[in-house]
């Protein structure tokens, strides 16, 4: 059986999560603890990354959220989560890109920042640019690239869905707020939703891993 090394506070591993469950994939979860768990010699063995998500399967091990994510379409293709039109396959890999390179990377600036820091007010101009840009991507589908479900909803989601417990008003971009409560009206999210003790956890997390990223940047 499929393994699945996780933490739900992790937007990375919901991603892999949220897959799993939509597809409807067997798996055995590992609960990581995320304190010391990721650093154990056992774990080390699959991922000397330190990270997670990891998926084990078949003898195969697999880093990195993207990477398992094709796995899984290539591997479990039903439901299909990826379309194969030109065009709305290419919707679909630029909201997980810009997702993973614009977007996240903005949410943890948010988290770390004070809200009157230049850092803050910049990164905040950011999201609401990638924020209208989805919106344009978006268009009149239910879903990113498709009328049904795809791989980039899951990893927008797991980010956007995070910004309202930032202070961003998704109201103000009517047709992110539409597509988000579509899917928070789909079981697997419904009963995966982050908890408030659960955001705070994720919270300190990063400001603690942002701490030591500056003290690392230091000593160079």
């Amino acid at each position: 059986m499929l393994q699945f090394y996780y933490n739900p506070i992790s937007p990375n591993a919901r991603r892999v999560w949220l897959t799993l469950l939509e597809k409807g994939i067997d798996f055995e979860p590992i609960l990581m603890n995320l304190d010391g768990d990721q650093l154990q010699e056992n774990f080390l063995k699959i991922n000397p990354f330190h990270h997670i998500p990891v998926v084990v399967n078949d003898g195969l091990r697999i880093v990195e959220s993207l990477a398992i994510l094709d796995y899984l379409e290539a591997k479990y293709p039903q439901p299909a989560m990826l379309p194969s039109e030109p065009q709305a396959l290419a919707k679909v890999r630029m909201v997980q890109h810009i997702t993973a390179n614009e977007l996240f990377p903005k949410i943890v600036t948010l988290i770390s920042e004070s809200a009157d820091s230049p850092q803050f007010l910049k990164a905040r101009e950011h999201i609401d640019t990638v924020l209208q840009f989805f919106t344009e991507i978006l268009s009149t589908s239910q879903y990113f690239g498709s009328d049904e479900l795809t791989l980039a909803d899951i990893v927008a989601g797991t980010a956007v869905l995070y910004l309202p417990n930032l202070g961003v008003n998704l109201s103000d971009y009517p047709k992110i707020y539409e597509w988000s409560e579509r899917l928070m009206q789909r079981p697997v999210w419904e009963k995966t939703k982050i908890s408030p003790e659960d955001f705070e956890q994720f919270k300190r997390r990063v400001k603690i891993l942002v701490k030591l990223r500056l003290r690392e940047l230091s000593r160079k």
